[in-house]
């Protein structure tokens, strides 16, 4: 049994190393998983071969009282910093200059934002991990720092010394940041303003059962204490041992040569900063021969041979001037900070953005106050929070009830965030949105008409509402830029050709919000005509089926907007229209029958056969029973093709699809 325990903690190690440091996992989730079970249900059975190094052990202990002081056993230095390439000249003549060389070899990283670790291991096993603190002393955190799976709790290999510390950064990535906030958030708990404060708040939570719900990780970039015998001359063959010992560092690390090679490192890696997957905030310089760091010594608490290259602040402080508010392409209003102009990232802001009104209420942003604004590469700036409150205080944001740019009416539906322009056929600022939706394959499926040319009609002031479309001639189209006289006759033809449409299709066209193409289809079969929809009140329209809250307000704040039906009228007499549907009774033949898709069709979409088989009266289920009548098998099909086979129901492929609809 011990022969097996030890199999499986091994196992499970190997395969922690191959997953949270190498990022290149070996089995799937279930069958680590499974390994993992096995291992808890034999400790279980036989607690005397508990091991405080099984895999087992990252969780699991008691909710610490507070944290004991460490002392470390050699300082973790503070690095001097540089801002610019001439300090960068500075520090490499500097040490020239000690050394008595011409030119020296570095080693170059990138200085990550996170909060920095010792780890203490003992015979190859950890022992103790501590935060930094003021250098000389730290908190002792060893049973937070035992939940971070890409920290090993044995070293791998062989060769380590009897004692060694171990230093990195532990972090938290921007995919596990936005993890951890959106648990925070469905919890009803305070979000993280950034990801270094909560890797920092997680690594000192008292109960480690916490800290293994948050997904931290490490990167290890030297060492301290070495007990036991030298593990390299060069920081680079101490990088290299760690790897080997199944310790993280970073792969972006390389060795550079002289002022010129970290500048070209230092400009490579800022390229980069915004696509890495977790923040950093500038780079780190080392002399990489470890005799020549002897040499050159401390100075304070900082070592002469290293040097932190620091990038332009993301994050700076400056004044709320105004709050106003933009109106975005999909109608959404968005209120905007107005600021001081501030240097952030590079450049000078004077906008930020506060996404919603429930963002300002809960960052509790008002004109006058001090706020932190965070700027990454091309994001758009925002407000992060409040630094401080201006004296007096300006009154409370509120959203405006009509639109800033078109004045039609702004709604905000029940459980959603975003405030909404009503006149989605009007508003000019949702012009080009709505003209590209109005003219698409599944809407009116004008030919020709895309977003270039969309672009230059709205440019030149030649459309206002998709109606207007109806009424250019050939010589308008011509004259665009990269629009033949052929071109122009085809776009005018398809035009006159697409005025004759159906009601779902001109329903799906008019770009309702929550309104899509299966859904415009039932309406049009359940109202029958586009005068008795709009004049339809939300009681009415939550009797379709499919439709509930959510859509019925979307209709009914949309035909309730005069400037949208306004539109609607002019598209009429341009000429827009659609045949009346027929009786009924003969327009619902699969009244009473159950219908469930699978796989994927060759000739028509999902959604487009959900619509046309409820608009011939059939129920569209998700999921496969004795009452279903029909199941249609596409290709690549799930498991309810095998469930409708076992309860016996009768499966159709795509053809008989067609033939069920009257379309064979």
């Amino acid at each position: 049994m011990q022969r097996r325990i030890e199999a499986l903690r091994a196992e499970i190690n190997s395969h922690d190393y191959q997953y949270y440091v190498l990022d290149d996992p070996q089995i799937p989730d279930a069958e680590y998983d499974r390994l993992f079970r096995e291992l808890q249900e034999l400790e279980t059975a036989h607690p005397e071969l508990l091991s405080p190094d099984s895999p087992t052990r990252r969780v699991g202990a008691r909710p610490a009282a507070g944290f004991a002081e460490v002392h470390h056993g050699t300082p973790m230095l503070s690095l001097a910093n540089a801002f610019d390439y001439q300090e960068l000249v500075d520090f490499d003549r500097r040490v020239r200059e000690l050394l008595g060389i011409e030119a020296v070899a570095y080693v170059a990283e990138p200085k990550l934002d996170g909060l920095a670790i010792n780890l203490l291991y003992e015979a190859g096993r950890l022992r103790r991990g501590a935060t930094r603190g003021d250098g000389e002393v730290g908190e002792d955190v060893s049973h937070n720092v035992r939940t971070i799976r890409s920290i090993p709790l044995t070293l791998r290999g062989s060769g380590w010394p009897r004692r060694l510390e171990v230093r990195g950064e532990v972090l938290l990535s921007h995919a596990g940041f936005a993890a951890l906030n959106a648990a925070q958030r469905e919890r009803g708990a305070k979000t993280f303003a950034n990801p270094r404060n909560a890797a920092a708040g997680s690594l000192r939570q008292l109960d480690p059962g916490m800290t293994a719900e948050r997904p931290l990780e490490i990167f290890c970039y030297g060492v301290g204490l070495v007990d036991g015998g030298p593990i390299g001359e060069r920081q680079s063959d101490i990088l290299r041992r760690l790897r080997e010992w199944g310790l993280r560092v970073n792969s972006l690390t390389r060795g550079v040569i002289g002022a010129t090679g970290c500048w070209k490192y230092y400009q490579e890696i800022l390229a980069q900063r915004d696509s890495l997957p977790y923040d950093i905030d500038g780079v780190v310089y080392k002399v990489d021969e470890l005799a020549l760091q002897q040499r050159l010594g401390n100075v304070a608490r900082a070592p002469r041979w290293a040097l932190a290259h620091k990038f332009p602040a993301q994050e700076e402080t400056t004044r709320v001037v105004g709050i106003d508010v933009q109106v975005g392409r999909t109608g959404k209003l968005t209120p905007v900070a107005r600021l001081e102009p501030v240097f952030v990232g590079g450049v000078t802001v004077t906008n930020a953005t506060l996404h919603n009104e429930q963002e300002v209420r809960r960052k509790d942003v008002h004109v006058g106050d001090r706020v932190v604004v965070r700027r990454a590469g091309d994001v758009i700036p925002e407000v992060v929070s409040v630094a401080s409150k201006g004296k007096p205080r300006a009154p409370e944001f509120r959203m405006p009830d009509r639109c800033p740019v078109c004045d039609s009416h702004v709604v905000r539906i029940e459980g959603q965030a975003d405030h909404r322009c009503t006149g989605g056929l009007f508003c000019p600022a949702q012009r080009r949105e709505a003209l590209w939706h109005f003219a698409s394959r599944r809407a009116l499926n004008i030919d020709g008409l895309g977003e270039r040319v969309i672009a230059q009609l709205d440019e030149q002031g030649l459309v206002a509402d998709p109606a207007d479309l109806f009424s250019l001639t050939t010589e308008q189209f011509a004259a665009l830029d990269r629009m033949g006289e052929k071109s122009a006759s085809n776009l005018v033809q398809s035009l006159q050709r697409r005025r004759q449409t159906t009601l779902g299709r001109f329903l799906f066209a008019l770009g309702i919000r929550e309104v899509g193409e299966a859904t415009a289809e039932t309406l049009a079969s359940e109202f029958g005509s586009l005068d008795a929809l709009m004049a339809a009140d939300v009681e009415r329209l939550q009797a379709v089926p499919d439709v509930g809250p959510v859509v019925a307000e979307a209709l009914r704040a949309f035909f309730a907007e005069p400037h949208n039906r306004a539109v609607i009228q002019r598209l009429r007499e341009a000429g827009v229209h659609w045949p009346a549907p027929p009786p009924a009774a003969a327009h619902k033949p699969l009244a009473g029958k159950t219908v469930v898709l699978t796989g994927t069709l060759a000739g028509l979409t999902r959604d487009q056969a959900r619509a046309r088989l409820k608009a011939l009266g059939a129920k569209v289920s998700s999921s496969v029973s004795k009452k279903t009548d029909w199941v249609v098998v596409g290709s690549e099909p799930g498991s309810k093709a095998q469930k409708a086979q076992q309860l016996g129901v009768e499966t159709l492929d795509e053809a008989g699809l067609l033939e069920l609809l009257g379309e064979d």
